[in-house]
């Protein structure tokens, strides 16, 4: 028997939507339209799933149960009383709706919304004979509502929690990178576990972290709950399943060279039980992983030996001025970097996130590709240096004082 096809749609990080394709579609995804903000997909109810449980990248999938024309709020309630709630929502679980528009003609939306909950609410009280409560913080279910010039599309949420929140973080530290940013950063740089990679700015150890969960294929999403879990609709057999077949895809023993620095003990100590706590300890204690106290301005590169032929460094390096006032600026903490770059790491590629324009100034180096990204709310630059071998000579030294 076929199984039904359903639309989903995957919420994306800016500037990333185009890797979130390439990721939805490998786990079979079709009919896919990629947009600004997100991937529309089609596919049966486990591609859904497989979404959430294996996607680095997503923040969120949704689950599209209709799309309908609509004129005024009145059409709004008609298009979400006309769904079978009741088949998602069990008795006393709670609600939250979330509503976004794109040239909509209302001028409320926050009336829109209040409609389409009504009706939601009007459902499931004639259908079951209990009125579920609203819960902005905790809900038992999350309803998306989307509204264009003419359509209202209404989404069930399958996420629950967004997607980068992976389940092992404690510490998020003091400016935290998401962690379907860094994999994006780790995808955009083209990085693959071949190719040694160095964080000299690791903090907590996102970026290595999730190069690792790469490396040994471990899902993002094996540790933690979702909201699909919590419908009644959930189809238990299913999700076991496709847990149990990510499960038995780890590589535990992956050939890899992970290296992360930060001038702070305590962050280290912080980014290695992080590392434990996303279940790559192991990596650890066999020295594939290795987080260093050490400053920037005095990063040494590892070693390189078959198979890793190739140094790659990806890192978020500090915007703006640092949060010790006792410590160089920033600009010029990246100028002393980036002498250190020319210095000791001859044939290596370089990869920095940053806010801050001037980063190539501040390094003296010429960047070869840049690209747009959002930390957040915050606009930012994805910058590549190539650091070909004998094009750097030493800084002359100054003229002694007289």
């Amino acid at each position: 028997m076929t199984a039904a096809l359903y639309r989903f749609f995957a919420i994306a990080p800016r500037g990333l939507e185009a890797l979130v394709a390439d990721e939805i579609k490998a786990l079979g995804a079709t009919d896919l339209k990629t947009e600004s903000g997100g991937v529309a997909f089609t596919g049966p109810l486990a591609v859904g799933y497989a979404a959430n449980l294996h996607s680095r990248l997503a923040s969120r999938i949704l689950w599209q149960l209709s799309r309908a024309p609509y004129a005024t709020e009145d059409d709004l309630y008609a298009a979400a009383h006309a769904l079978r709630w009741e088949e998602h929502v069990g008795p006393h679980q709670t609600l939250r709706l979330d509503i976004n528009a794109l040239r909509s003609p209302l001028r409320s939306l926050e009336f829109a919304l209040l409609r389409i909950k009504d009706a939601i609410v009007d459902r499931l009280r004639e259908k079951t004979g209990s009125r579920p409560d609203i819960d902005r913080v905790r809900p038992g279910v999350r309803v998306f509502a989307f509204l264009d010039a003419t359509h209202v599309t209404l989404y069930l949420d399958l996420s629950g929690e967004a997607l980068f929140k992976r389940g092992w973080r404690r510490d998020r530290g003091e400016a935290p990178l998401k962690e379907n940013l860094a994999a994006g950063l780790l995808q955009l740089a083209g990085w693959t576990p071949t190719q040694a990679l160095m964080d000299p700015f690791c903090g907590s150890g996102t970026i290595l972290i999730e190069a690792a969960l790469m490396a040994i294929n471990r899902a993002p999403g094996l540790d933690r709950p979702f909201g699909l879990q919590r419908m009644k609709s959930y189809d238990k057999t299913l999700w076991t399943r496709l847990h149990e077949q990510a499960l038995a895809a780890i590589r535990p023993d992956a050939e890899v060279l992970l290296a992360g620095s930060d001038i702070s003990t305590r962050v280290i100590d912080t980014a290695r039980e992080n590392a434990r706590r996303a279940g790559v300890g192991s990596l650890l204690d066999d020295t594939r992983l290795l987080f260093t106290a050490r400053d920037a301005r005095e990063a040494e590169p590892l070693g390189l030996a078959p198979p890793f032929e190739r140094g790659v460094m990806i890192s978020n390096p500090p915007y703006g001025e640092q949060s010790n006032p006792k410590s160089a600026s920033v600009p010029g903490l990246m100028r002393d970097v980036g002498d250190r770059l020319k210095q000791a790491f001859s044939g290596w590629q370089v990869w920095l996130l940053t806010s801050d324009r001037d980063l190539p100034r501040q390094l003296r180096l010429s960047e070869s590709r840049k690209t747009v990204l959002y930390n957040g709310a915050l606009e930012c630059r994805f910058f590549r240096f190539d650091l070909v071998s004998g094009q750097y000579r030493p800084r002359a030294a100054p003229p002694p004082a007289r």
